[in-house]
Protein backbone atom coordinates (compact mmCIF):
# COMPACT_ATOMS: atom_id res chain seq x y z
CA UNK A 1 0.00 0.00 0.00
CA UNK A 2 2.38 2.97 -0.77
CA UNK A 3 0.78 6.46 -0.17
CA UNK A 4 -0.09 8.53 -3.30
CA UNK A 5 1.46 11.75 -3.34
CA UNK A 6 -1.19 14.01 -1.39
CA UNK A 7 -1.01 11.90 1.63
CA UNK A 8 2.46 12.35 1.81
CA UNK A 9 2.27 15.70 1.78
CA UNK A 10 -0.96 15.62 4.02
CA UNK A 11 1.56 13.65 6.53
CA UNK A 12 4.31 16.17 6.00
CA UNK A 13 1.92 19.13 6.62
CA UNK A 14 0.36 17.29 10.09
CA UNK A 15 3.03 14.94 11.01
CA UNK A 16 0.97 12.42 11.05
CA UNK A 17 -1.92 9.93 8.38
CA UNK A 18 -5.17 8.50 9.24
CA UNK A 19 -7.09 6.21 9.21
CA UNK A 20 -5.48 3.62 6.82
CA UNK A 21 -7.16 0.29 5.69
CA UNK A 22 -4.39 -2.25 6.73
CA UNK A 23 -6.56 -5.45 6.92
CA UNK A 24 -10.14 -6.65 6.82
CA UNK A 25 -12.27 -6.44 10.71
CA UNK A 26 -12.09 -10.38 10.16
CA UNK A 27 -8.26 -10.40 9.98
CA UNK A 28 -7.98 -7.80 13.04
CA UNK A 29 -10.18 -10.38 15.44
CA UNK A 30 -8.28 -13.09 14.27
CA UNK A 31 -4.99 -11.30 15.20
CA UNK A 32 -7.13 -10.26 18.98
CA UNK A 33 -8.10 -13.83 19.07
CA UNK A 34 -4.03 -15.04 19.05
CA UNK A 35 -3.10 -12.18 21.35
CA UNK A 36 -5.86 -13.52 23.42
CA UNK A 37 -4.80 -16.98 23.30
CA UNK A 38 -0.94 -16.17 23.59
CA UNK A 39 -2.06 -14.16 27.33
CA UNK A 40 -3.52 -17.42 28.46
CA UNK A 41 -0.61 -19.79 27.19
CA UNK A 42 2.31 -17.26 28.13
CA UNK A 43 0.28 -16.09 31.37
CA UNK A 44 2.85 -12.94 32.42
CA UNK A 45 4.58 -12.86 29.12
CA UNK A 46 2.59 -9.63 27.69
CA UNK A 47 2.40 -7.55 30.60
CA UNK A 48 4.31 -5.31 32.26
CA UNK A 49 7.86 -4.35 30.70
CA UNK A 50 7.05 -7.59 28.43
CA UNK A 51 4.32 -5.39 26.37
CA UNK A 52 7.72 -3.86 25.04
CA UNK A 53 9.24 -5.61 21.93
CA UNK A 54 6.69 -8.77 21.41
CA UNK A 55 7.38 -8.87 17.97
CA UNK A 56 10.86 -10.73 19.05
CA UNK A 57 9.04 -13.57 21.05
CA UNK A 58 5.43 -13.64 19.19
CA UNK A 59 4.70 -14.61 16.05
CA UNK A 60 1.61 -12.93 15.73
CA UNK A 61 3.34 -9.15 16.39
CA UNK A 62 6.67 -10.23 13.80
CA UNK A 63 3.91 -11.21 11.41
CA UNK A 64 2.22 -7.10 12.41
CA UNK A 65 6.20 -5.44 12.44
CA UNK A 66 7.11 -7.00 9.20
CA UNK A 67 3.21 -6.81 7.39
CA UNK A 68 3.39 -5.71 3.54
CA UNK A 69 1.08 -3.43 3.89
CA UNK A 70 2.61 -1.57 6.60
CA UNK A 71 5.98 -1.66 5.85
CA UNK A 72 5.26 -0.26 1.92
CA UNK A 73 3.21 2.62 3.87
CA UNK A 74 6.47 3.00 5.76
CA UNK A 75 8.62 3.17 2.64
CA UNK A 76 6.52 5.63 0.85
CA UNK A 77 7.94 8.35 3.40
CA UNK A 78 11.25 6.51 4.36
CA UNK A 79 12.88 5.30 1.30
CA UNK A 80 13.32 2.15 0.16
CA UNK A 81 15.47 0.39 3.24
CA UNK A 82 13.45 0.60 6.60
CA UNK A 83 14.31 -1.08 9.48
CA UNK A 84 12.42 -1.71 12.96
CA UNK A 85 13.91 -0.31 15.90
CA UNK A 86 11.01 -1.30 18.68
CA UNK A 87 7.20 -1.96 19.46
CA UNK A 88 5.17 -1.60 22.04
CA UNK A 89 1.51 -3.35 23.10
CA UNK A 90 -1.01 -1.23 24.07
CA UNK A 91 -4.22 -2.62 26.00
CA UNK A 92 -6.45 -0.45 28.05
CA UNK A 93 -8.81 -2.96 29.70
CA UNK A 94 -11.45 -1.88 29.73
CA UNK A 95 -13.39 0.61 32.59
CA UNK A 96 -9.40 1.03 33.35
CA UNK A 97 -7.97 4.64 34.16
CA UNK A 98 -4.90 4.30 32.07
CA UNK A 99 -3.94 7.00 30.23
CA UNK A 100 -1.21 8.78 28.01
CA UNK A 101 0.00 12.47 28.51
CA UNK A 102 1.01 14.44 25.99
CA UNK A 103 4.47 13.86 24.51
CA UNK A 104 6.45 13.37 21.85
CA UNK A 105 7.90 9.51 20.79
CA UNK A 106 11.25 10.63 20.14
CA UNK A 107 12.18 12.78 23.77
CA UNK A 108 13.70 9.54 25.42
CA UNK A 109 14.79 7.59 22.50
CA UNK A 110 18.30 8.66 21.93
CA UNK A 111 17.76 8.51 17.85
CA UNK A 112 19.67 11.22 15.63
CA UNK A 113 18.28 12.52 12.91
CA UNK A 114 14.39 12.19 14.44
CA UNK A 115 13.59 10.60 11.20
CA UNK A 116 11.30 7.76 12.91
CA UNK A 117 7.91 6.91 11.81
CA UNK A 118 5.62 4.86 14.64
CA UNK A 119 2.72 3.12 13.10
CA UNK A 120 -0.45 1.98 15.33
CA UNK A 121 -2.92 -0.51 14.21
CA UNK A 122 -5.97 -1.28 15.68
CA UNK A 123 -7.03 -4.93 16.75
CA UNK A 124 -10.06 -3.70 18.47
CA UNK A 125 -12.44 -0.23 17.71
CA UNK A 126 -10.42 3.19 18.59
CA UNK A 127 -12.55 5.49 19.42
CA UNK A 128 -13.11 8.69 22.22
CA UNK A 129 -15.09 6.54 24.07
CA UNK A 130 -12.12 4.00 24.83
CA UNK A 131 -8.92 6.56 24.40
CA UNK A 132 -8.54 6.80 20.98
CA UNK A 133 -5.00 8.76 20.13
CA UNK A 134 -5.19 12.58 19.75
CA UNK A 135 -2.89 14.22 17.68
CA UNK A 136 -1.23 17.92 17.84
CA UNK A 137 -1.23 18.92 14.00
CA UNK A 138 1.97 20.53 12.57
CA UNK A 139 4.09 19.73 16.32
CA UNK A 140 6.63 17.81 14.10
CA UNK A 141 8.13 20.54 12.69
CA UNK A 142 8.65 21.89 16.23
CA UNK A 143 12.22 20.37 18.53
CA UNK A 144 11.65 18.22 21.12
CA UNK A 145 9.42 20.16 23.99
CA UNK A 146 10.47 20.28 27.26
CA UNK A 147 8.76 17.10 29.39
CA UNK A 148 8.13 16.69 33.14
CA UNK A 149 8.21 13.03 34.38
CA UNK A 150 5.31 12.18 36.58
CA UNK A 151 4.83 9.53 39.22
CA UNK A 152 0.91 8.76 38.03
CA UNK A 153 0.83 4.72 38.61
CA UNK A 154 -2.14 5.44 35.87
CA UNK A 155 -0.33 6.92 32.59
CA UNK A 156 0.90 4.26 30.44
CA UNK A 157 4.33 5.82 29.63
CA UNK A 158 7.52 4.68 30.41
CA UNK A 159 8.52 7.75 32.87
CA UNK A 160 4.93 9.10 32.79
CA UNK A 161 6.37 11.72 30.65
CA UNK A 162 4.47 15.01 30.02
CA UNK A 163 4.54 18.48 28.37
CA UNK A 164 2.60 20.71 29.97
CA UNK A 165 0.59 23.66 28.33
CA UNK A 166 -0.77 21.53 25.16
CA UNK A 167 -3.54 23.40 23.59
CA UNK A 168 -6.52 20.74 23.28
CA UNK A 169 -8.63 22.68 21.61
CA UNK A 170 -6.20 21.75 18.34
CA UNK A 171 -6.17 18.19 19.35
CA UNK A 172 -7.38 15.46 16.28
CA UNK A 173 -8.90 11.76 17.57
CA UNK A 174 -7.45 9.24 15.09
CA UNK A 175 -11.00 6.90 15.19
CA UNK A 176 -10.17 3.85 13.57
CA UNK A 177 -11.90 0.53 12.50
CA UNK A 178 -10.16 -2.71 13.54
CA UNK A 179 -7.90 -3.58 10.94
CA UNK A 180 -6.83 -0.03 10.49
CA UNK A 181 -4.03 1.99 11.48
CA UNK A 182 -2.59 5.66 11.73
CA UNK A 183 0.84 7.15 11.09
CA UNK A 184 2.58 9.68 13.27
CA UNK A 185 5.87 11.18 13.20
CA UNK A 186 8.06 10.55 16.31
CA UNK A 187 8.23 14.14 16.83
CA UNK A 188 4.23 15.17 16.68
CA UNK A 189 2.96 15.88 20.31
CA UNK A 190 -0.40 13.04 21.14
CA UNK A 191 -1.94 11.82 24.03
CA UNK A 192 -4.71 9.37 24.53
CA UNK A 193 -7.31 9.35 27.13
CA UNK A 194 -8.97 6.24 29.61
CA UNK A 195 -11.15 3.59 28.14
CA UNK A 196 -14.46 4.09 29.47
CA UNK A 197 -16.37 1.31 28.00
CA UNK A 198 -17.10 -2.80 28.65
CA UNK A 199 -13.94 -3.76 26.25
CA UNK A 200 -10.90 -3.74 25.94
CA UNK A 201 -8.87 -1.08 23.66
CA UNK A 202 -6.20 -3.06 21.77
CA UNK A 203 -3.50 -1.53 19.57
CA UNK A 204 -0.13 -2.75 18.76
CA UNK A 205 2.41 0.01 17.44
CA UNK A 206 5.75 -0.30 15.47
CA UNK A 207 7.54 2.17 17.43
CA UNK A 208 9.62 2.84 15.34
CA UNK A 209 10.62 2.89 11.52
CA UNK A 210 13.49 4.15 10.71
CA UNK A 211 15.79 4.86 7.38
CA UNK A 212 19.61 2.86 8.05
CA UNK A 213 21.24 6.42 8.77
CA UNK A 214 19.52 7.13 12.44
CA UNK A 215 22.34 6.52 14.87
CA UNK A 216 21.24 5.34 18.62
CA UNK A 217 22.91 7.89 20.92
CA UNK A 218 22.55 6.55 24.57
CA UNK A 219 23.07 2.53 24.09
CA UNK A 220 22.73 -0.46 22.24
CA UNK A 221 19.34 -0.55 19.94
CA UNK A 222 18.74 -4.29 18.37
CA UNK A 223 17.26 -3.89 15.21
CA UNK A 224 15.47 -5.59 11.94
CA UNK A 225 15.38 -5.37 8.34
CA UNK A 226 12.04 -4.45 7.01
CA UNK A 227 11.87 -3.51 3.49
CA UNK A 228 15.96 -3.41 1.62
CA UNK A 229 19.17 -3.61 3.43
CA UNK A 230 20.70 -1.91 6.33
CA UNK A 231 23.09 0.04 4.41
CA UNK A 232 24.87 1.63 7.46
CA UNK A 233 25.21 -1.02 10.24
CA UNK A 234 25.09 1.87 13.12
CA UNK A 235 22.53 -0.99 15.16
CA UNK A 236 22.84 -4.48 16.01
CA UNK A 237 20.66 -6.69 14.59
CA UNK A 238 18.26 -9.34 16.26
CA UNK A 239 16.51 -12.37 14.70
CA UNK A 240 12.65 -12.97 14.16
CA UNK A 241 11.30 -15.57 16.01
CA UNK A 242 9.55 -19.15 14.82
CA UNK A 243 6.56 -19.34 13.22
CA UNK A 244 5.50 -22.07 15.54
CA UNK A 245 7.17 -20.75 18.97
CA UNK A 246 9.85 -23.56 18.84
CA UNK A 247 12.52 -21.35 20.09
CA UNK A 248 9.83 -19.46 22.21
CA UNK A 249 12.12 -19.62 25.34
CA UNK A 250 15.24 -18.33 23.25
CA UNK A 251 12.89 -15.49 22.17
CA UNK A 252 11.96 -14.75 25.35
CA UNK A 253 15.57 -14.02 26.34
CA UNK A 254 16.67 -12.24 23.05
CA UNK A 255 13.45 -10.02 24.17
CA UNK A 256 14.58 -9.48 27.45
CA UNK A 257 18.14 -8.59 26.39
CA UNK A 258 16.76 -5.87 23.97
CA UNK A 259 14.18 -4.72 26.50
CA UNK A 260 16.99 -4.07 29.17
CA UNK A 261 19.07 -2.47 26.63
CA UNK A 262 16.02 -0.24 25.58
CA UNK A 263 15.22 0.21 29.22
CA UNK A 264 18.50 2.10 29.76
CA UNK A 265 18.13 4.33 27.02
CA UNK A 266 14.58 5.16 28.00
CA UNK A 267 15.73 5.87 31.42
CA UNK A 268 18.76 8.07 31.02
CA UNK A 269 19.46 10.51 33.51
CA UNK A 270 16.07 9.66 35.79
CA UNK A 271 16.17 8.81 39.08
CA UNK A 272 14.09 5.68 39.07
CA UNK A 273 12.50 2.79 37.14
CA UNK A 274 9.34 1.52 36.91
CA UNK A 275 8.58 -1.55 35.68
CA UNK A 276 7.89 -1.11 32.31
Amino acid sequence: MALNQQQIDQFKKDGFLSPLDVMSPDEAADYRRRLEEAEVRYPGQLVGRHRNNPHVAFPLFDELAHHPVIVSAAKSLLGDDVLICGTVLFVKEAHSDGFVSFHQDATYMGMTPHLGISAWIALTHSNAENGCMRMIPGSHRDEIRPHTDTDDDANILTRGQTVRDVDETDAVELILEPGQMSLHHIKTLHDSKPNLTADRRIGFTIQCYIPPEVRQTKGNMRVQVAAGRDTRGHNEHVARPARDYADFEEACQRRDVVNDDWSEILYTDSDKKRVY
